[in-house]
């Protein structure tokens, strides 16, 4: 009787570029919000930027004579570097899974966002039951607190699993 195959571990070079990021998340520009992650220990935490440029799309419209980063847009590159976080815990023999956001609890926005800050995003796994899971994020510009909340994800099969 053979054993059953071992699960092989992700190995991921840190740090992570646009094209490592993408070989976790199915996002694509211009809903990429995450350039780099900069720390990462899957099923722990995680840490990553994303660098505000006057070319993001959204400031055409939001709004042209005094560019802020959409709140949500902050939410989203937070929920992205959740979604790397959690990904990074997956064999890499698994089926593909998505994170997928749920929910989002106590976000508070402290700052704003604009062009030529960057957002230092940080998460942290606080739990996991099955395959919910629950994230502590926060979004910082030069040590300034801009976002914290908690960020809730389910994880489904990558074909067409709804939550």
């Amino acid at each position: 009787m053979n054993p059953a195959p071992q699960s092989t571990e992700r190995i991921l070079e840190l740090p992570l570029d646009s094209q490592a990021i993408q070989a976790l998340l199915p996002h694509r520009y211009p809903f990429l919000l995450l350039d780099r992650v900069l720390s990462l220990e899957p099923g722990v935490r995680a840490s990553g930027v994303k660098n505000v440029s006057h070319s993001d799309p959204w400031f055409a419209g939001h709004f042209p004579h005094r560019p802020i980063m959409p709140g949500v847009l902050i939410v989203e590159a937070m929920a992205q570097l959740g979604g790397v976080l959690l990904m990074a815990m997956q064999p890499a023999d698994a089926p593909q899974k998505l994170a997928m956001l749920t929910g989002v609890d106590g976000m508070r926005f402290r700052r704003q966002v604009v062009p030529g800050d960057q957002l230092l995003l940080e998460a942290e796994l606080l739990k996991t039951r099955g395959q919910m899971g629950k994230i502590a994020a926060r979004a910082k510009v030069v040590q300034q607190l801009v976002s914290e909340g908690e960020l809730l994800f389910y994880l489904a099969d990558d074909s067409a699993d709804t939550c």
